[in-house]
């Protein structure tokens, strides 16, 4: 298993697969055609070079293949896993917390629970600055409603 598909059996006897984010990318090579090199995938996400490398060294992609030169070529899996960490990156979760969680996926099935702890205490986290941007969105309402009746009452 790699870090983006795990499985876990669902409650009618059917397998499910857990590939980090939903609903799946359109890729723009189909399997079996997708290498992608490092300037490909900074192009596809936006990402830099020397990102992808130091999430390679810090262990968050860990599995990059490499072709007979040396060179590293991304998979659509690996565009996968790269859109979910793009996604923990905007929730604030804690650069150490995702290496921990691709360790974990990593694992395998055994270590379910320590991974929703994970998400959960991150999601817990998100609602919370959820809450802080509502609160600050309704000042902002507050003072644009002030200023607009304001502004036409002079």
């Amino acid at each position: 298993m790699t870090v983006m598909q795990t499985t876990h059996a669902a409650t009618e006897h059917a397998t499910r697969t857990d590939i980090c984010s939903a609903p799946p990318l359109r890729h723009p090579r189909p399997d079996g055609q997708d290498r992608y090199t490092i300037s490909e995938v900074v192009a596809l996400t936006g990402l830099t070079a020397h990102t992808l490398r130091w999430y390679e060294r810090i262990g968050l992609m860990p599995h990059i293949d490499r072709s007979h030169t040396g060179q590293r070529r991304y998979s659509n899996r690996d565009l996968d896993w790269l859109d979910f960490v793009n996604k923990l990156r905007l929730t604030g979760m804690p650069v150490a917390d995702m290496v921990r969680y691709a360790e974990l996926v990593r694992e395998g099935e055994s270590t379910y629970a320590e991974r929703r702890a994970l998400l959960e205490a991150t999601r817990s986290d998100v609602l919370g600055r959820i809450a802080e941007l509502r609160d600050t969105l309704a000042v902002l309402d507050r003072k644009i409603s002030f200023y607009a009746t304001e502004g036409t009452t002079r």
